[in-house]
C-alpha cells in the first residue's frame, strides 16, 4: 500500500467538481459513440451539430491500490443519442468480486447493472439515492433528466475496470425515452 497523508476533498454536489481533484476525464460523443445502439443518429449529431460532451469524472487524488478507497464525481449531460439517454460507457472490474457503491447528488438518472450472463437491473436515482453494486455485475448510469445528473463512486482500490467486455458485447438491455419516460429495450446489437 502506497504511503498517504490525510487529506479532505470539497465535494460541489450541482456540478460535480472536486476540490482538489486529480484529474478531470472528458468523454464525448466522438470518443464514446460506439456504446449508442442507434449508429445512424450518432453519426447525424456528428455531421450536424459537431461534437458534444456526454459525460466527465472527476477524480480524486487517491491511489488505485489494494487497501485504498478511490472516489470521483460523475457529471452526465442531459441529452439523447436517437431515443437513448446519454449515459456512461460501463464496465465491470477486473476483479470481479469487488463491489461500488453510488450516491446520487443532483438531477436524476438510472444505473444500470447486468451480470455476465445477461440478466439486467435497473436502479433510478436521485439526489440521496445510495445504490450498491455487487461482485460481478457490469455498470453504467444514464441520465433521464433534463439537467446534469451528478453522482458520487467509491470502490476497492485494486478493483480495476473492464471496458473492453463491454466494448465487444455491450448490454443485453438499452434505456430509451418512450412518452416522456425511461423504458429497457431488447438491445439489438449485444453480443453475449
Amino acid at each position: 500500500m502506497a504511503a498517504t497523508e490525510p487529506f479532505a476533498c470539497e465535494v460541489e454536489f450541482q456540478t460535480g467538481a472536486l476540490c482538489p481533484n486529480q484529474q478531470v476525464l472528458r468523454r464525448a460523443l466522438r470518443d464514446i459513440g460506439a456504446i449508442f445502439a442507434d449508429q445512424e443518429a450518432v453519426q447525424q449529431i456528428l455531421s450536424t451539430e459537431g461534437d458534444r460532451l456526454v459525460y466527465e469524472v472527476y477524480v480524486a487524488d487517491v491511489p488505485e491500490e489494494d487497501g485504498h478507497l478511490p472516489y470521483c464525481t460523475t457529471v452526465i449531460y442531459p441529452g439523447r443519442v436517437g431515443d437513448e439517454y446519454h449515459m456512461t460507457k460501463g464496465h465491470y472490474h477486473m476483479r470481479r468480486e469487488r463491489a461500488e457503491v453510488y450516491l446520487g447528488l443532483s438531477g436524476e438518472g438510472c444505473l444500470l447493472l447486468q451480470s455476465e450472463a445477461g440478466e439486467v437491473r435497473v436502479v433510478e436515482m436521485k439526489p440521496g439515492t445510495a445504490a450498491y453494486v455487487p461482485p460481478g455485475w457490469a455498470h453504467r448510469t444514464a441520465n433521464t433528466g433534463d439537467v446534469p445528473f451528478v453522482f458520487f463512486a467509491v470502490y476497492p482500490g485494486d478493483a480495476g475496470h473492464d471496458y473492453g467486455t463491454i466494448e465487444t458485447t455491450g448490454f443485453a438491455k438499452i434505456l430509451v425515452a418512450q412518452n416522456g419516460q425511461p423504458v429497457l429495450k431488447d438491445n439489438p446489437r449485444w453480443r453475449r
